[in-house]
């Protein structure tokens, strides 16, 4: 293959423009494809930037135009030439105005078919896009979507330092983590049998930062948690991670908003409104059904449980009796839309979701429809349609069952039926903060309390005394933000009194000992002299997401990993030689049949 020579590359692709009329020019990138038309030869020539078309004529240079000939799609190239404008435009491309007639052509290097083709929307399979990922970063949407990444990370970069912000690093070998995911674990080798982690947070780490007396810190981040991988989970994700000392939570709020707005208008052009809207737990919970509400729509559950205590229809009133909710949905002038059939389709959704069915009902023409109408009194049905405001055409969804699942099932119903009727607008976007979430939370599984967020945060002072007593009542100074139904971002003000700290670790069920051995070294930190402070860390990726229109977190990510946490590409996680094993101590017990 040539070298470049004497070509140095003077414009990018997508860059030229009309005005460029006339100007000669090296240009350099991959070839999309090719056409030949007798003693013409056109070339979309791609880059980074985009696509310009390239003319070959043996009327201006006979020896480029033999060597075009050889051309095919994805050979590199580098082209020197002159700017023309186009006799017949292409409104498709941005650089449609105008070629560049080539006077002089090195091909760079060539290249064999690819696997896949290097366009967007080419429907092939996953598994392909993430095997050849270094040919589907060629894409112009992938490389759109890095490009908005880089900028909106340099948007972060540049509010924090103006607000007074350090980045610093903090290490990726850690202490392992007795609480949340699972650790990933490094074996040290000068110190056989023993265990670094890679960090699933720098949550400790910044919070010495503030006994350091560093007052804001924030860093750009990978994180890592060994968890079974949901769809847009990744084992390794990046996190902003903000701290910052002498602060309350109104504080962090409202730094932190300004933030968010600057990134919306540098990145989307969008304006967004301060302050956002603030919503406590149990608001969201009783409204939306979960703690990251979606609210580009509406479709609030509705508490009818009253209506039914002393209900002879056996299914609500049981539930009732033993506690439980009778929760609805209400979908305006939709009756018409619901077949038996999809009726049907939506029972089967709830039912994957814990719930033991759905009952619904129409109301057209002033007659109430339902299989459950004849087990129900004419005080029962007047009082649903009064609460409910039940108007004709309209059609209602209902569960019944313990709090929990009757909130989780109808919080998912309510995000099925929006997509179904198209609700969920990509470019609408709805903030929120979500605040007085629970400190604690109940594990069946553990059979022990565990911490709603992480066992660093500060009980709300009014409930400290609580801590013992009552547990699940004890509130957090914990605050989320949600956009469009996806947790963004969470923080908290932290515990910085070392006995509040103990109590906490007692509560989760820690002795003194083991909490000593797990965090002595953050006990000891708060002997010192430790200020109040407080942070957040957003999930980049998932924002990131939600800023491109992205359907998937690997759409935002150079090199993601699949649901098994295995990259295709490098063909990793891989074994280790036998020496290397020794060398570290280490001795794999052979996987059961």
């Amino acid at each position: 293959m040539e070298s470049m020579g004497k070509l140095r590359r003077t414009n990018m692709c997508g860059e030229l423009n009309i005005e460029d009329t006339g100007k000669e020019v090296v240009l350099m990138g991959w070839i999309q494809k090719r056409r030949s038309l007798g003693g013409l030869i056109f070339v979309d020539l791609r880059d980074i930037t985009g696509l310009i078309q390239i003319v070959f004529d043996t009327d201006v240079d006979q020896e480029a135009f033999e060597k075009a000939e050889k051309l095919r799609s994805e050979y590199v190239i580098a082209v020197k030439g002159t700017v023309h404008e186009r006799q017949s435009k292409n409104p498709e491309m941005a650089t449609g105005d105008i070629e560049v007639y080539a006077k002089e052509l090195k091909i760079l290097d060539t290249a064999e078919t690819p696997p896949i083709y290097i366009k967007d929307n080419d429907d092939v399979s996953e598994q392909m896009r993430l095997k050849y990922r270094y040919l589907d970063l060629r894409k112009p949407f992938m490389q759109k979507n890095l490009l908005m990444r880089s900028k909106t990370s340099k948007v972060i970069r540049d509010f924090l330092h103006e607000e007074g912000f350090i980045e610093i690093e903090t290490p990726f070998l850690a202490k392992p983590t007795p609480e949340g995911a699972r650790d990933y674990l490094v074996p040290s080798r000068v110190s056989p049998g023993n265990f670094y982690a890679l960090p699933q947070s720098p949550q400790l780490y910044k919070q010495l930062l503030m006994v350091s007396g560093m007052n804001r810190y924030y860093q750009i981040v990978k994180c890592f948690r060994d968890e079974d991988l949901r769809a847009n989970r990744q084992p390794e994700f990046t996190q902003v991670d903000i701290e910052m000392s002498f602060v309350d939570a109104e504080d962090v709020m409202e730094i932190n908003e300004r933030l968010i707005q600057k990134v919306f208008k540098e990145i989307k052009n969008i304006d967004i409104k301060l302050p956002l809207r603030r919503m406590s737990y149990n608001e969201a919970m009783d409204i939306y059904g979960c703690d990251k509400p979606d609210l580009r729509f509406g479709y609030e559950l509705k508490n009818i449980t009253e209506i039914f205590k002393n209900s002879e229809f056996n299914a609500f009133k049981s539930v009732c009796d033993q506690g439980g909710l009778v929760k609805c949905i209400k979908i305006d002038g939709a009756s018409e839309d619901y077949s038996r059939k999809g009726i049907s389709k939506l029972e089967k959704f709830v039912k994957s979701h814990g719930a033991k069915g759905l009952a619904w009902f129409k109301y057209e023409n002033d007659t109430f429809e339902s299989p459950i109408a004849k087990f129900l009194k004419e005080e029962e049905i007047n009082e649903l349609i009064s609460q409910l405001e039940i108007k004709n055409k309209d059609i209602v969804f209902i569960v019944a069952d313990k709090k929990s699942v009757v909130n989780t099932a109808l919080s998912a119903l309510r995000i099925e039926i929006a997509k179904e009727r198209n609700l969920l607008d990509k470019n609408k976007f709805e903030l929120v903060w979500i605040t007085d979430f629970p400190l604690f939370e109940y594990s069946e599984e553990e059979g022990r309390y565990i911490a709603k967020h992480h066992p660093f945060t500060s009980p709300v002072d009014e409930d400290i005394e609580k801590l013992e007593t009552n547990p699940e009542e004890v509130r957090a100074k914990a605050y989320d933000i949600v956009i469009n139904g996806d947790e963004i971002g969470g923080g908290s003000i932290r515990i910085t009194n070392r006995k509040l700290q103990s109590r906490m670790f007692k509560a989760l069920g820690f002795t003194e000992e083991e909490a000593q051995e797990k965090f002595g070294y953050l006990l000891e930190a708060f002997k010192y002299g430790v200020p109040p402070h407080g942070g957040i860390a957003y999930g980049f990726d998932r924002l990131m997401m939600l800023l491109t229109g992205s359907d998937s977190i690997k759409d935002v990510i150079a090199f993601p990993k699949t649901q098994s946490a295995s990259c295709l590409m490098t063909e990793s996680p891989s074994s280790v030689t036998k020496e290397q094993l020794e060398e570290l101590r280490i001795q794999p017990i052979p996987q059961k049949e």
